[in-house]
């Protein structure tokens, strides 16, 4: 499609006006789109040999002004409690309750590695099971 005809105005890597972000920039500002969507796009290194030709490969981005964006929101606490305990159910093995730092084949095998074919799993790679509390009074 020819440049001029693009819905999005266009710019090549380091030409682009100061005040526009691409969501990678925003990120390691902590701010967000704020809802608003790209004002531009971002050319790819390969569509700078055809200036009048607009960019639709993978490599271009998006960018954002940075005019409109908003702070990130920070999770309650009963959200940061919700997404910790979808974490520990995606990566505790069912079998020997050990809860791993990465998350675990359960669709596929149903349980950790070391449960599944006996491999061994790291000592560092898991949190040892809790001990039962015993409620002697």
């Amino acid at each position: 499609m020819p440049r001029s005809s693009a819905a999005l105005e266009e710019f090549d890597r380091g030409a682009c006006p100061g005040h526009l972000a691409t969501r990678r920039q925003l990120r390691a500002r902590e701010v967000s789109p704020g809802g608003h969507g790209p004002v531009a796009v971002l050319r790819c290194a390969r569509c700078r040999y055809t200036p009048q030709w607009s960019c639709s490969h993978p490599g271009r981005a998006w960018l954002y002004d940075l005019r409109l964006t908003r702070p990130k929101r920070i999770p309650t606490l009963a959200q940061e409690w919700a997404l910790d305990r979808a974490m520990a159910a995606r990566s505790t093995c069912p079998r020997c309750k050990r809860r791993y730092v990465y998350c675990l084949p359960l669709r596929t095998l149903g349980s950790c590695l070391e449960c599944h074919d006996g491999t061994p799993a790291d000592p560092t790679s898991y949190t040892a099971v809790p001990a039962a509390h015993s409620l002697a009074a």
